[in-house]
């Protein structure tokens, strides 16, 4: 059986305007190519040959670019959602999940090794992975630690502050989906946080390579600039 990816590809991109007024996020060119299509390019090198691509805003478009996936000898198939469903409902549209399944943002560079993030998913039998990444938020100003008493106790200029963030990308168990309502916009952070309360078990696994949204008109430029060297380094 061939593995199988799941991409969010429905969302309209608000971030990204006026860019995406006459064309969809997932097509926004990453310098010769759209970014949804270095996603699909870097799966098949990982293993995957059939991906379904869970679309609503200018789905048209985003049908008419990739097809059936003959293009890459693969298999392309589309779920529809005739109202939005946010980020995890649009999986209750879909009868034939397998198993596991791998799950994606259809917006997102990055150098994760898909196939090995997958493989330690199933071989763990976990209900559900998230792919994390590093980020640090910078302070801009000096902060003050004061004591119970309102005097000084500490002092830091501009501290820096690391946490880990959901890259967009994990895996789960086909029975996680039971978790979510159908009919319904619901989120990945609902999902989460409705496993969290279920006492279920959700594992992070840490990447330490690249990883940009391009959601945002910076972030969007920064992929671009960094795309000829991981273009080199994914071999895409």
């Amino acid at each position: 059986m061939q593995q199988r990816a799941i991409i969010l590809a429905g969302g309209q991109g608000t971030r990204l305007r006026p860019y995406t007024i006459s064309i969809p996020k997932p097509l926004m060119p990453i310098v010769d190519k759209p970014i949804l299509e270095i996603m699909i390019q870097q799966l098949i090198r990982h293993g995957f040959g059939h991906f379904t691509l869970a679309v609503n805003y200018q789905a048209d478009i985003l049908k008419a670019y990739f097809g059936d996936g003959s293009k890459w000898n693969v298999t392309i198939t589309y779920s529809l959602e005739t109202r939005p469903l946010g980020t995890v409902g649009p999986l209750t549209l879909i009868d034939d999940l397998p198993d596991d399944i791998l799950v994606c943002n259809g917006d997102i560079l990055t150098d994760l090794n898909f196939g090995r993030f997958f493989d330690q998913h199933r071989r763990e039998k976990r209900l559900m992975s998230v792919s994390a990444a590093n980020r640090v938020q910078i302070i801009d100003f000096g902060v003050v630690k004061p004591d119970e008493n309102g005097l000084l106790r500490a002092f830091e200029e501009k501290p820096k502050i690391p946490y880990l963030v959901s890259m967009g990308i994990y895996c789960l168990s086909r029975q996680v989906v039971d978790l979510i309502p159908r009919n319904t916009s619901f989120g990945f952070d609902q999902l989460i946080l409705r496993m969290l309360a279920e006492n279920q078990k959700v594992h992070i696994e840490t990447h330490a390579g690249y990883w940009l949204d391009i959601g945002r008109p910076d972030d969007y430029q920064q992929a671009i600039d960094d795309w000829p060297r991981l273009k080199t380094e994914l071999g895409i």
